[in-house]
C-alpha cells in the first residue's frame, strides 16, 4: 500500500520516469513457476531497498548504491547527502556507524510480503508507551519481515542478513505485512486464512491478537502515521478499520495462540 510524505507533490507524479531496472540472476529453472517478483519495500530511513527475486530469494540492496548504478541523464547523485544512517552500539556502549551491505536471503519459500521495521520511531505515537521486553533489540535495530507462501513469517537482521525469529501461526499465504511506524516493533500480518495477526517483536515475537473482521482473503494492511488506526482490505471489497488507539488496545488484550 503506497503512501507519500507531506513534502511530495502528488500532482508531479505524472511526470515520473524510470531511472533504472533491477534484474534477478538468470538460472536454468527461471522459466518455471515461482520466479515472479511479488513485493518490494524501502527501509524507513531510506538506507535499504528489498525486493523478492522469485524462487524464495530476497535481495537487500543499499539504496544509495542503486542510485549510483542507475543512469539518470545529467543528474549526479554522488554528491547528494544520503539518508540518516542508523548507528549501532558496540560492547563498550559506544556508537558505531553501520555501512549498508548487500545481502541475499533464502527465505525457504515463495515470498509474498516484505516490511521493514525500525526501533527508531518515524513519528511518535499518541497511544503507546514503548517498553523493552525480553527480546533485546538495539535502540537502532533495523529488521526485515518476510511473509511466505507456507504461512510463516521470518524476521531478519538487515545489517547481517541473519534470521532472528520464525513466526508460525497463519494457516495460509501471508499476503502483506506492516510495522507500526512508532518504533514499537509491533507487526501486523494479513493472510489468505481471512485473519490479521498482531505480533510484538520486542516480546519474543509473541502473537498479541487475532483480528477476524474479514470474510475472505486479506490482501493488504496499513497503519496510520501515528499508529492509532489499522486498516485492511481483502477479497470482500470492504475496508476493515481498527480505531481508537489500536496498539494500546491490542497490547492489553489476552494473547491468542
Amino acid at each position: 500500500m503506497a503512501s507519500f510524505p507531506d513534502f511530495v507533490n502528488e500532482n508531479e507524479l505524472a511526470k515520473a520516469r524510470p531511472i533504472g531496472e533491477l534484474l534477478a540472476p538468470v538460472a536454468p529453472f527461471d522459466q518455471k513457476s515461482g520466479r515472479e517478483t511479488w513485493t518490494v519495500a524501502f527501509a524507513p530511513d531510506g538506507s535499504y531497498f528489498a525486493w523478492s527475486q522469485g524462487h524464495r530469494i530476497v535481495k537487500l540492496v543499499p539504496w544509495s548504491r542503486c542510485l549510483n548504478d542507475f543512469s539518470v541523464g545529467t543528474a549526479d547523485f554522488s554528491n547528494v547527502a544520503g539518508p540518516r544512517r542508523l548507528s549501532r552500539q558496540n560492547s563498550d556502549g559506544q556508537l558505531q556507524r553501520s555501512e549498508p551491505r548487500e545481502h541475499t536471503i533464502d527465505c525457504g519459500d515463495i515470498v509474498w510480503g516484505l516490511a521493514f521495521g525500525s526501533s527508531v520511531p518515524e513519528k511518535q505515537s499518541r497511544c503507546v508507551n514503548i517498553e523493552w521486553h525480553r527480546f533485546k533489540f538495539g535502540q537502532d535495530q533495523l529488521l526485515l519481515a518476510t511473509g511466505l507462501n507456507n504461512g510463516r513469517i521470518k524476521i531478519w537482521d538487515v545489517y547481517t542478513g541473519k534470521l532472528l525469529l520464525n513466526l508460525m501461526d497463519h494457516t495460509e499465504v501471508v499476503r502483506d505485512l506492516t510495522f507500526a511506524p512508532d518504533g514499537s516493533l509491533m507487526l501486523v500480518s494479513a493472510s489468505r486464512d481471512k485473519t490479521l495477526r498482531v505480533w510484538d517483536l520486542k516480546d519474543d515475537g509473541n502473537m498479541v491478537k487475532v483480528l477476524r473482521g474479514h470474510q475472505n482473503w486479506v490482501y493488504c494492511c496499513a497503519f496510520s502515521p501515528d499508529s492509532a488506526v489499522l486498516c485492511s482490505v481483502g477479497a470482500g471489497k470492504a475496508v476493515v478499520a481498527a480505531l481508537c488507539g489500536v496498539i494500546e488496545v491490542l497490547k492489553g488484550a489476552p494473547r491468542s495462540h
